[in-house]
């Protein structure tokens, strides 16, 4: 049983809502979003929320419940305040530029690596090392700042690479060190 599932998405002012069968379209002050919605699940508008169901009561059908729950509720707030993630790249010599679109990553490798920034994805640096993504769907975000990522992933032992500003690195003991 599906507890996020259960609560309303409260739609704020600014923020319209249209349901098309299995099609949402949400638009916002910042942009517009739309999704296809699984089968099972059915989207009810009420005044200033929206309300997700199911047709039957399975165990998958609760689950898809509170996915797409949870995905509506990322596209209202998206498009009425947008996301960030925060990365931060370090390293002796590490840092980062960006033109356009095209993210610029020298991170010990022998030649810059450039990455095609998708559309709908800005980013701005700050002290060449730490860089600022933004966009309105969280998705997109999550997964473009993972493949900046892994580019060059943080290693345990200097803590070297490419890292999200809130994430920790479990370093570990050098092996000189370890000898006693």
């Amino acid at each position: 049983m599906s507890r996020i599932g259960k609560q309303p998405i409260l739609i704020p002012a600014g923020v319209t809502v249209s349901i098309d069968g299995q099609r949402i379209v949400v638009k916002g002050g910042k942009g517009s979003l739309e999704r296809i919605v699984h089968p099972e699940i059915k989207i009810v508008q009420q005044e200033n929320e929206l309300l997700i169901d199911t047709h039957e009561q399975t165990n998958a059908s609760s689950a898809f419940r509170g996915l797409f729950r949870s995905l509506i509720h990322n596209m209202v707030v998206g498009v009425d305040q947008g996301f960030t993630k925060v990365m931060l790249v370090e390293g002796v010599g590490y840092k980062a530029n960006v033109t356009g679109n095209i993210l610029t990553l020298n991170v010990g490798y022998s030649n810059p690596v450039d990455f095609v920034l998708p559309a709908g994805i800005g980013a701005t640096i700050e002290n060449n090392t730490k860089i600022n993504l933004d966009s309105i769907d969280k998705e997109l975000l999550g997964l473009t700042a993972s493949k900046i990522r892994s580019v060059r992933k943080p290693e345990p032992y200097k803590g070297k690479g490419i890292r999200y500003a809130d994430e920790y690195i479990v370093r570990k003991v050098g092996k000189s060190a370890g000898k006693k």
